[in-house]
């Protein structure tokens, strides 16, 4: 299994988009085979800044999720929205 933790800040006018099109996405998401889950989160004092919990069952699951309409139409749509680039950092369970 992988684990990625996608961070987000988000622009502040664009925070219920992003939630609502991030939302979306994970419930595609975990229609794939190789997600096992797939949350989003909020931070609790700062409203903009969001993490994607992205686990996957192989290390091969990840780059195919990439290549899904619905992940190609999430990162379009909320490219303009965030107040710097993405960042993510990979794990695996212990």
């Amino acid at each position: 299994m992988v684990v990625m933790l996608v961070y987000v800040h988000v622009k502040p006018e664009c925070v219920e988009d992003f939630k609502a099109a991030s939302i979306e996405n994970a419930k595609n998401s975990l229609q794939e085979p190789g997600v096992v889950r797939f949350d989003v989160i909020q931070e609790r004092d700062d409203p903009t800044r969001f993490v994607l919990i992205e686990v996957y069952r192989t290390p091969e699951d990840h780059p195919k999720h990439r290549e899904t309409a619905h992940y190609l139409a999430w990162r379009d749509t909320v490219a303009d929205m965030m107040a710097e680039p993405r960042s993510a950092t990979h794990y695996i369970p212990c």
